[in-house]
């Protein structure tokens, strides 16, 4: 008698391929995950966003651990660790600085370097996924590097795989600005970004303008002018309704001009408007959390050298 052994095609799926199965069921959650998270924008509570980013950044570790050649994964950790050192860990450093405690500041400064360069780790990460290789070698030289870019960066989609590690390098040496070796190297981030703005500049709510414009405005003896320009066009393009445009004018162009009447006219600006744009609640909530902070007589005067703006009318005068 001969017994014919006939195995259903799905059940033998589902004895051989259960690897590929969970891997597939994680990969399709990092991908809804990143398409929705676009929600945490539209979030206005500062508090219930900086406990939802560290838990999401948790998250992220995790899916990245079952799925490490995840781009999307690799993407979203790079973007929330960028995040979440200037919303937060910076956020909290500017906050101690306020209240003279240096050693809270100092701790928290460095959380948000370690942050940054985390950032900075999963962007290079997921270029080499995408088998995009030589970065290292391509910084020897600001052309060398400028052409490496324009060779592996082509598509205005490529903005988004590499406007985060430019801000985090820029973001991070603003911070160590101690360190020779780090300050040295701040063309890298420049010539990252530009290539960002080349390719896209529309990315994330022309954040690569505004970054830009603050890198060229740091000082007065930077490029001032330039950054203006820049915070002009982001301002036209975003209709006024990103406040950390008109925050960082004010701290940047306005403070290195210590021009105090612009400098109080935007921050003033960034605290009065009332939810501006939904999509855009949480950067502008930090917006106006640092602007109150930045209005403050003792940061106007030791970080511009500005005297708060005062009615120097007599009384009685018309």
């Amino acid at each position: 008698m001969t017994i014919s052994l006939r195995v259903s095609p799905i059940l033998l799926l589902l004895v051989t391929g259960t690897g590929c199965i969970k891997q597939a069921l994680v990969n399709g959650q990092i991908e809804g995950t990143r398409k929705a998270s676009v929600a945490f924008d539209t979030i206005g509570d500062w508090e219930m966003a900086y406990n939802a980013a560290s838990a999401g950044i948790i998250q992220f570790e995790g899916m990245h651990v079952l799925s490490p050649d995840n781009q999307d994964a690799l993407f979203m950790l790079s973007k929330a660790y960028a995040g979440f050192a200037y919303g937060f860990a910076e956020d909290e450093m500017e906050a101690a600085e306020d209240a003279g405690d240096r050693a809270l500041a100092d701790y928290h400064r460095k959380r948000a370097i370690r942050a940054y360069g985390r950032a900075i780790a999963y962007g290079q990460e997921l270029w080499d996924k995408r088998g995009i290789t030589g970065f290292t070698e391509a910084q020897a030289s600001d052309s060398g590097l400028r052409a490496w870019l324009d060779q592996n960066f082509t598509e205005a989609s490529d903005a988004a795989d590499i406007f985060w590690i430019g801000y985090a390098w820029l973001a991070r040496t603003n911070l160590m600005k101690d360190d020779a070796e780090a300050v040295a190297n701040l063309f890298v981030a420049v010539a990252i970004l530009e290539k960002a703005v080349a390719l896209d500049p529309g990315y994330n709510q022309y954040s690569g303008l505004i970054v830009l414009g603050a890198y060229h405005a740091r000082t007065a003896s930077a490029e001032p002018e330039e950054g203006k320009v820049l915070f002009e066009k982001a301002i036209e393009a975003t209709g006024r309704k990103s406040l950390l445009v008109l925050f960082n004018y004010a701290t940047r162009y306005a403070c290195a001009k210590a021009d105090a009447a612009l400098y109080t006219k935007l921050l003033e600006e960034v605290i009065a408007a009332e939810d501006p744009d939904p999509a855009l609640r949480l950067t502008n909530t930090i917006a106006q959390r640092k602007a109150r902070r930045w209005l403050s007589p003792d940061r106007m005067f030791n970080a511009c050298s500005i005297e708060p703006v005062t009615d120097t009318a007599p009384a009685g005068g018309s």
